[in-house]
């Protein structure tokens, strides 16, 4: 099987609803998806009461645009191929194709082979929706982790992704360490000009004596 049964729910769910059952308390925005359920998505207080010991992960949204942090989705999906962002520190990869005029994709190197919206590396998709448009299509990737550890990369470009995309998350770790040094231990600055040497008083004039 190419493509998980949960994912085209995950794909056509709607996020960030109030939830009609917490819908007064602060977290009550749907932005969990259960991949056990396979349901509608839901909130923080749901996960906790209906889906405790499931497999969850937590959408996000990036320029009013569901995206998925990459360390919750490589766990289970191979997203191979799939064009990913550093957004607020964070890898991510987005649900589904964004809209994008034509005139955005004159000079741009990469793009999508679905939706050929412009990409920053050496990707074939631009989310795992364009993805899973191109396995529908041309049956040539798949997002089962078994099938591509059974392969072994043959091809070479699951391999080439992998490592990219492995080597790009450590600078962009290696970036945030130093950053974070850089912070929290800022230059020393210069001390101030010494006070002790006092200013010689002048000679002291007296008035003439009178006549």
């Amino acid at each position: 099987m190419l493509v998980p049964p949960w994912l085209e729910q995950l794909l056509t769910s709607s996020f960030f609803t109030i939830c009609r059952t917490h819908g007064d308390a602060a977290r009550s925005e749907c932005n969990m998806f259960c991949l056990d359920c396979g349901g509608d998505a839901f909130c923080f207080y749901c996960r906790s009461s209906r889906h405790k010991d499931h497999q969850v992960i937590q959408i996000r949204r990036s320029s009013y645009h569901d995206v998925v942090r990459v360390s919750e989705i490589q766990k289970v999906l191979d997203i191979g191929g799939v064009q990913t962002y550093v957004i607020n520190s964070a890898r991510v990869l987005f649900l589904n194709e964004r809209p994008q005029p034509k005139a955005g994709i004159k000079g741009v190197p990469h793009i999508c082979e679905i939706c050929s919206r412009g990409l920053l590396d050496p990707f074939r998709f631009c989310s795992l929706g364009c993805k899973l448009v191109g396995i529908k299509r041309n049956g040539d990737a798949n997002f089962t982790l078994e099938a591509r550890n059974e392969e072994g990369n043959g091809n070479g470009n699951g391999r080439r992704e992998g490592s990219t995309t492995a080597t790009r998350m450590e600078e962009d770790h290696q970036q945030l360490r130093e950053g974070s040094q850089q912070d929290m231990y800022p230059d020393t600055p210069p001390p101030p000009p010494s006070s002790t040497t006092r200013r010689r008083k002048g000679i002291p004039h007296r008035a003439p004596f009178g006549t």
